[in-house]
């Protein structure tokens, strides 16, 4: 697998479903060993099992602050998790939370990053999203 938009996301930005800079958008962390990735057809963060999760609940992941939108780039600052217990993980996951799991779209899955695989100890954790002009976290 390699870094990619869920497909049922990019049809909820196309739908009007998802507003990059209106929505609150979460990161965190999955371990691969307890989430097996159908990037076609997961669609809600309730798709990935709670045992996967890191942190395990959504309200202690990361919300995207600074968010941009340049020529169809998306970024943000650096999204930092706090005290973070769990698995070790090979993923990072970014969806658009609405508060109920069923509802929250999935947006973006990441499986190469700086640090891969992330050990947590009880530290923080920072997700350095991407400098590169033309990427960043990613372009539509």
């Amino acid at each position: 697998m390699a870094n990619a938009l869920y497909g049922k996301g990019r049809g909820h930005f196309l739908a009007g479903d998802l507003d990059w800079d209106a929505n609150t958008i979460k990161g965190g962390l999955a371990d691969a060993a307890d989430y097996s990735p159908s990037i076609d057809v997961n669609e809600f963060i309730s798709d990935v099992p709670a045992a996967a999760r890191v942190p395990a609940a959504l309200a202690n992941w990361a919300t995207l602050t600074t968010k941009t939108n340049v020529l169809g780039v998306a970024d943000a600052d650096d999204s930092l998790l706090t005290a973070v217990t769990g698995d070790p993980c090979e993923l990072i996951v970014l969806y658009m939370h609405t508060g109920t799991e069923g509802t929250s779209i999935l947006i973006a899955l990441w499986d190469t990053f700086t640090g891969n695989p992330v050990t947590p100890n009880g530290g923080n954790i920072t997700i350095q999203w991407d400098n590169t002009a033309s990427v960043k976290i990613f372009k539509l």
